[in-house]
């Protein structure tokens, strides 16, 4: 069998990790400060970075918690927002890992259908007058997983005004912000309204998905609450882990980590839709402006179980639509950019194109 190529993780390849950078960063942060970085500390993080990180978004620290990664920095928000039976507006499709978390806590989940310029907020709207009272909005607002699409600054506006006059709290999760390929970045939304926003982001997506290192940006009250849950579950998060990035970010090895990574997905994505374009020309999608994913839809019809499968026996994995969406999406797929190279991008859309084809003539066979 070929070698297998894979479209199905969100994680950047070795080849684009500043493996040195690390390394060294590692070695100044045992230098700097040996007894922080290897006691248990406390559940707010490693101060340094959380300082770092607080500065960086213009806030007090006290409105900032360090945590093992960004999915724990969710998780920690839903246990503190969240009862079983809340509504929460989540985006359609959305984050398979965040619709499973707010599925297992029994909340209502209402998916409102995304766009290419991000969710549809005159939709919103509509679930609002129709008397939901949502407790949060989830919102991926840039370079959106799955569907690589960023929110408009018109529509960040009127979202958090819709927040404002409902009472709910948009969760702004932004662990792809600065892999932008083009044009200017847009404001946060937790930089244009701090009362109604607890925004997240990572360090997994610019410097290494094994570092675990994640946040929240929030009101105090909020982050407070969130430091009892994080006590509870921890005492600390990872020390060690924490203070290595932080001499990461102080050595300026982030900004040129980022670079990297930006440069090389940047190129990674071009070509992914040139290909597209000359293999597989049924595939309708939008052209991702930064990080990591592009939405594809195929033909209404088109069995994408039957083509995963396909697809396998071929050596290449993608992920399923319908695995974003509470229902529907069944003829739509995922494709992660990131942990491929250019060659390897080429090669499997070449075979993910010979399953499609031998798919619709199959079917075009059992039609005749």
């Amino acid at each position: 069998m070929a070698k297998s190529i894979s479209f199905a993780r969100g994680a950047p390849s070795l080849d684009i990790v500043d493996v040195q950078g690390l390394r060294a960063a590692a070695d100044a942060a045992f230098e700097a400060d040996p007894g922080g970085m290897t006691a248990y500390g406390t559940a707010i993080g490693y101060p340094p970075l959380r300082a770092w990180i607080a500065e960086r978004h213009q806030v007090a620290p006290e409105e900032v918690i360090v945590t093992n990664g960004s999915m724990q920095a969710d998780a920690f928000l839903f246990d503190a927002l969240v009862e079983a039976g809340d509504s929460v507006i989540v985006e359609r499709p959305t984050y398979d890992r965040t619709l499973l978390s707010l599925r297992n806590r029994g909340a209502d989940v209402r998916m409102v259908e995304l766009e290419p310029d991000g969710i549809d907020v005159a939709a919103v709207e509509r679930v609002l007058a129709a008397g939901a009272r949502p407790k949060l909005a989830h919102i991926i607002p840039n370079f959106q997983n799955p569907a690589g699409y960023t929110l408009s600054t018109a529509k960040r506006e009127r979202l958090l005004e819709l927040a404002r006059n409902h009472e709910f709290t948009v969760f702004e999760d932004d662990p792809y912000v600065a892999l932008r390929f083009e044009g200017a970045p847009l404001p946060t939304m937790v930089s244009m309204d701090g009362e109604n926003v607890v925004y997240a982001s990572s360090f997994s997506k610019t410097v290494c998905p094994g570092i675990r290192v994640g946040y929240l940006v929030g009101p105090a009250e909020i982050i407070a609450r969130i430091v009892r849950i994080a006590t509870h579950t921890y005492i600390s998060p990872n020390m060690v882990a924490q203070a290595i990035v932080h001499q990461f970010c102080l050595s300026g090895a982030l900004e040129r980590s980022i670079e990297k990574v930006r440069e090389a997905l940047r190129e990674r994505a071009q070509t992914l839709c040139e290909t597209l374009e000359r293999e597989l020309p049924d595939a309708r999608f939008v052209k991702p402006t930064g990080g990591y994913f592009l939405w594809v839809d195929l033909p209404r019809g088109t069995d994408v179980a039957a083509l995963f499968e396909a697809a396998a026996e071929r050596g290449v994995l993608f992920v399923k639509g319908s695995d974003f969406v509470l229902d529907g999406a069944e003829s739509s797929l995922r494709l992660a950019y990131s942990g491929v190279t250019p060659e390897e991008i080429e090669e499997g859309i070449k075979r993910l194109a010979e399953a499609y084809h031998h798919l619709t003539a199959a079917a075009s066979e059992d039609a005749a």
